[in-house]
C-alpha cells in the first residue's frame, strides 16, 4: 500500500530548486555577519561564501545593514527589498494556486511588459542615487527593491511553481 502511495508522488523540480534558491537568497545576506562573527569552525567559511555571493549580484553590498559589528549583512537594503518581494509573491502563491487577476503571466506579453516597467524600480532608483538626486538611505531604497521583487515574483511564480 505505501509502495503505491509513494509511486504517485511526484516532484517538481523547477518548483524545489528554486524555493531552495530562495530560502538561500533570503536567509544568507541576514545571517552572514553572525557567521562571520561566529569563530566557530566552519562557519566564518560559509559567511565568506554567502559575501562572495553577495559582492557578485549586490552594486552597493559595503552599505549593507551592521547586524553583527563589525560584520554587515552581505547585502544592501535595495536588494534585500527584492529577496523580500520575491519571498512574499512566492506566499501568496502558495496560499492562492496562481489563481488571481495580479499574477501577470496569465496576460501573455502584456503581463511581460508590465512586470518589466515595474521591475525598472531598481535600477531607477540607483542611477537616481549614483546621479545624486538623492543619497542611499535604507528607507528609500528598500521599497524600491521590493516593487521590483514583487514584479519579478508576479510574473514568475507560477510559471516555476506550477499545481500539478
Amino acid at each position: 500500500m505505501a509502495r503505491v502511495a509513494f509511486s504517485r508522488l511526484q516532484i517538481n523540480w523547477v518548483s524545489a530548486i528554486a524555493d531552495f534558491i530562495l530560502v538561500g537568497m533570503v536567509l544568507g545576506p541576514p545571517v552572514a555577519p553572525f557567521l562571520a562573527g561566529s569563530g566557530v569552525f566552519l562557519l566564518p567559511g560559509i559567511a565568506d561564501i554567502i559575501y562572495f555571493m553577495g559582492n557578485h549580484v549586490c552594486p552597493q553590498p559595503d552599505l549593507g545593514l551592521d547586524l553583527a559589528p563589525p560584520f554587515i549583512m552581505a547585502v544592501c537594503m535595495r536588494c534585500y527589498g527584492t529577496v523580500t518581494g520575491l519571498m512574499i509573491t512566492r506566499l501568496l502563491y502558495a496560499v492562492t494556486g496562481g489563481k488571481g487577476f495580479y499574477w501577470l503571466n496569465q496576460y501573455g506579453w502584456n503581463g511581460a511588459a508590465l512586470s518589466s516597467v515595474l521591475m525598472m524600480a531598481y535600477p531607477l532608483e540607483l542611477a537616481a542615487q549614483v546621479f545624486g538626486l538623492w543619497s542611499f538611505n535604507n528607507y528609500v531604497v528598500t521599497p524600491f527593491g521590493m516593487i521590483t521583487g514583487l514584479a519579478w515574483g508576479l510574473f514568475t511564480m507560477p510559471i516555476l511553481h506550477k499545481w500539478q
